[in-house]
């Protein structure tokens, strides 16, 4: 008796993960463009040819700017590793998430794998940033700038950003929560039960947690995208000390919006992200559900 209940467990389990991390990968790919315009708005600001332009003419000139230079392909630029990191990140969240609904573990399980995936986090900013920088060596691809950061930089280079990142799992801690409160809340104003909720009651639920966590937590994301590019630069002028001084330069340089830049792509990038993971994980989920405990 007690070996088929931890087998169902095992297969629940599996279940999580499997979903997770399917849904993990079509969103990064489906979001990578926006992602790629996100990192550079948050390393460098907006582009030269409107500095001061609407948000969403700031992306349009973006996609434009890195398709003239770079082709399509620029705008996939990190997506290897984004999806490297992604898949154990989201097939790990899931599993502990649904199995021990524990903010502690929560917070266990995201600290584990920011540590783990740093270095893929750290390729991936280099990679989509390179292209605006004319005094770099630009990496060939994920292997290639690995082990050149290893080479060039030691661990520190492929650590870089790490206490941001760390910081950065409150951004969980928040949007998980927010995402089964809105849930609830939604089976009981439909008189349904979480797990029978529609598609479309998933996808207000993930956007509504994923802008809240996401406009809390975001100026981390600023932070950890300096740390992490900085190394790839020969001669830098605006070196950060550590997180500390990358804080106080930005806030010197910028004020409080400079801890904001990308934010809207941010958002724009995000958000369809989540609908599309956890809709997707929600889905694939049931599917394998019944599909393996049948």
């Amino acid at each position: 008796m007690g070996g088929g209940s931890d087998g169902k467990n095992g297969r629940e389990i599996l279940c999580d993960a499997l979903a997770g991390a399917s849904a993990g990968a079509v969103a990064a790919t489906f979001v990578c463009p926006l992602d790629v315009i996100k990192t550079r708005l948050q390393v460098h600001g907006p582009p030269e040819v409107c500095p001061s332009s609407s948000h969403r003419n700031i992306i349009i000139s973006s996609l434009k700017q890195i398709i003239k230079k770079e082709g399509v392909s620029g705008l996939y630029r990190g997506l290897t590793p984004t999806v490297t990191a992604l898949l154990p990140n989201w097939a790990v969240y899931f599993p502990v998430y649904n199995h021990l609904k524990s903010l502690l573990h929560s917070h266990g399980a995201g600290a584990a794998t920011a540590i783990t995936t740093n270095p893929l986090w750290v390729v991936k900013t280099r990679l989509q940033t390179q292209g605006m920088r004319d005094d770099v060596v630009p990496y060939k691809g994920m292997l290639s700038a690995l082990r050149r950061i290893m080479l060039e930089e030691g661990r520190r280079g492929l650590y870089s950003g790490l206490l941001p990142s760390l910081v950065g799992v409150s951004h969980v801690a928040i949007q998980f929560p927010s995402y089964e409160k809105i849930k609830s809340y939604l089976a009981r104003k439909e008189n349904t039960s979480v797990d029978r909720l529609s598609p479309k009651d998933v996808a207000i639920s993930s956007s509504l947690s994923k802008i809240i966590a996401s406009t809390l937590t975001y100026p981390h994301e600023v932070i950890r995208a300096r740390l992490q590019e900085q190394g790839h630069a020969r001669n830098n002028s605006n070196k950060y000390a550590g997180v500390t001084d990358c804080i106080r330069k930005v806030f010197h340089q910028d004020g409080i919006p400079g801890f904001y830049r990308g934010y809207a792509t941010n958002l724009l990038r995000t958000t369809p992200s989540a609908v599309i993971t956890f809709t997707s994980y929600e889905m694939i989920h049931r599917f394998f559900l019944q599909a393996i405990l049948s």
